[in-house]
């Protein structure tokens, strides 16, 4: 099942700073194959009716029944999605491994534990193993007649994770590694048969091992108390002179860390999706709740305050959403050149958009702990009581934004891709922006455009001033600002893309909904763009001419006169109180 055709043109990761992308191209939320809705509906169908029926048990640490669907989402081929047929998953393309994800959101605990067996706790075997380890482990994990584990994080290398102490060495007779370390914060941890262990062979090599958990010697510790995630096992985990077998090796010595990065830039691009998801359910629990609550003799949902807060959480949902879906787009098109039985040439095609990854991973987070605490707010203090499912949502959101790295490591991700990108050839930061005219949403496309220029201008001026002063340790703060830019760039211009499709597709008259939002993101947008941009000039230029001109350039392109959003807001707010939920 391919979402592509096969001449669709690769675009190459980060160019959306300075090149066009094809609207034809363009995958949306809004076009989906009959065959891709009715995988969405199987998903739906069995989070509503088996996983959120007894979610009152799962929070409660019912790990039995939290296995019990784990099993019967392995049943109906939901949990070996990304496993392909011949080891006994169900071999799905992207798109339909992200309308499972925005399914399985619904409830985060569930999630944790689908995605920690199902994508970091098979995806080293997956695309890593041995046809002998793909063939013994691939077929149970896809039947969930073994659960699997991540095991990376130790509790003194947290973000930097190649720093572990957790040692492998090799026996004497050659059969096998022993293994001593400890890891922690491990979903599935109390839960897992099999994990997928980091550790340094003879204290030097970075490598990866599956290993067995009813191994002598590999013990999980007590339940962790966590803020959120109440209903998922998270644990330490001991290995104290644990044997394995030499053929559980993954991968090659010392070529673990291409391993634990693939993993989480993958990781990282499914959880931008799940954030988008998850921020709509919250959103339409406080639709709802507005509609019920009354005060002052009337129903909340006719206040502005309110109203501007249920339209503000909605254009990020389908900003998240634009961005989402053409990320896996490009990611399906990139898969698709090359040979579907090669998981290596895969891995290379996706790590292609790790800048793009780790985009939707920071975005996504932080537009979904916005719309969680707008929902609790809308609440009042109803939203303070774990009685009401926003209360569960805001704790379940905290994570997002530590999971698969930091956002601040992401941030650095970010512009350090792009400019190694930069610097080997891949992208031409220093062309300026090259733009392709358009029949429709002129007006808004033109702000995209001055958006990338003055994104070049203000992050090529401090490059260049930053380039020969070790950047990556001295100037952080700036790396981070820079990806700043990125992202707001990516955001804007996916969410025209996705709104300039829609009107190419029913006219600009039909779309008075995404118009709306569109025009309140990119005025929002510019005005942080521009913001950040003046700063981070500020922060690096001394003050005098230099400084002025250069800030008088990017006032010309982005220092627009505020435009009227109170009014769009209201048409979006008007619209899904009318219809009951998030509908754009």
């Amino acid at each position: 099942m391919s979402i592509t055709s096969s001449d669709t043109q690769v675009f190459p990761g980060g160019a959306f700073l300075t090149n066009d992308f094809s609207v034809a191209d363009l995958l949306t939320p809004d076009n989906l194959s009959e065959e891709h809705r009715m995988i969405s509906q199987t998903a739906e169908r069995f989070m509503v009716e088996r996983v959120m029926a007894n979610a009152d048990k799962i929070e409660k640490k019912d790990h039995e029944m939290l296995k019990t669907v784990l099993r019967e989402s392995a049943e109906l081929g939901l949990l070996g999605a990304e496993i392909p047929e011949e080891y006994g998953g169900t071999g799905l393309d992207l798109l339909s491994t992200m309308l499972i994800t925005e399914q399985i959101a619904r409830l985060a605990s569930f999630s944790v534990s689908f995605g920690g067996h199902s994508g970091i706790g098979t995806a080293p075997v997956r695309y890593f193993g041995s046809e002998e380890q793909k063939q013994k482990w691939l077929p149970k994990l896809a039947a969930c007649e073994v659960i699997s584990c991540y095991a990376l994080t130790e509790n003194h290398s947290g973000s930097d994770a190649l720093a572990a102490r957790t040692k492998a060495v090799l026996s004497e007779d050659g059969t096998h590694y022993v293994l001593n370390g400890s890891k922690m914060w491990i979903t599935n941890g109390g839960i897992a048969d099999l994990s997928m262990v980091f550790a340094k062979v003879d204290g030097k090599h970075f490598t990866c091992f599956v290993v067995e958990t009813n191994t002598e010697g590999f013990a999980a510790s007590a339940e962790e108390h966590k803020m959120g995630l109440h209903g998922s096992s998270t644990t330490a985990l001991t290995l104290e002179n644990v044997k394995v077998p030499v053929e559980n090796l993954v991968g090659e010595i010392g070529k673990g860390h291409k391993i634990a990065l693939n993993v989480l830039n993958l990781g990282r691009f499914k959880l931008g999706a799940w954030c988008a998801a998850a921020a709509k359910y919250a959103l339409n629990d406080a639709i709802s709740y507005s509609k019920d609550r009354h005060q002052f003799g009337k129903s909340i949902s006719e206040f502005g305050a309110i109203r501007f807060k249920l339209a503000q959480m909605a254009v990020r949902c389908w900003v998240g959403d634009a961005m989402n879906y053409r990320t896996a787009g490009m990611i399906e098109t990139s898969l698709g050149k090359t040979d579907e039985k090669d998981s290596v040439a895969a891995l290379k095609a996706i790590e292609e958009y790790v800048a793009e990854c780790s985009i939707l991973k920071v975005a996504c987070s932080e537009y979904l702990d916005y719309v969680v605490d707008e929902a609790v707010q809308i609440h009042g203090g109803y939203g303070y009581s774990a009685e009401y499912a926003v209360e569960r949502h805001y704790r379940d959101s905290r994570i997002n934004r530590i999971f698969e790295g930091t956002n601040e490591i992401n941030r650095l991700t970010i512009t350090g891709s792009i400019l190694k990108k930069a610097m080997s050839g891949k992208l031409n930061l220093a062309g300026g922006v090259v733009e392709v005219d358009s029949a429709v949403l002129t007006a808004e496309k033109k702000m995209v455009g001055n958006a990338k220029k003055a994104a070049l201008l203000a992050a090529g001026t401090a490059i260049q001033t930053i380039a020969a002063d070790n950047p990556e340790e001295k100037h952080q703060e700036t790396l981070m600002r820079i990806a700043d830019l990125a992202i707001e760039v990516f955001a804007m211009d996916s969410a025209w893309l996705r709104a300039a499709k829609q009107a190419g597709e029913k006219g600009e008259d039909k779309m008075e909904l995404q118009k709306d939002i569109l025009n309140v993101f990119l005025v929002d947008s510019t005005t942080r763009l521009w913001t950040n941009a003046r700063q981070l000039l500020a922060n690096l230029l001394p003050a005098g001419e230099a400084l002025q001109k250069t800030i008088g350039k990017i006032d010309f392109l982005v220092g627009a006169p505020p435009a009227n959003t109170q009014l769009p807001l209201q048409r979006i707010a008007a619209k899904l109180l009318d219809a009951g939920k998030y509908t754009a």
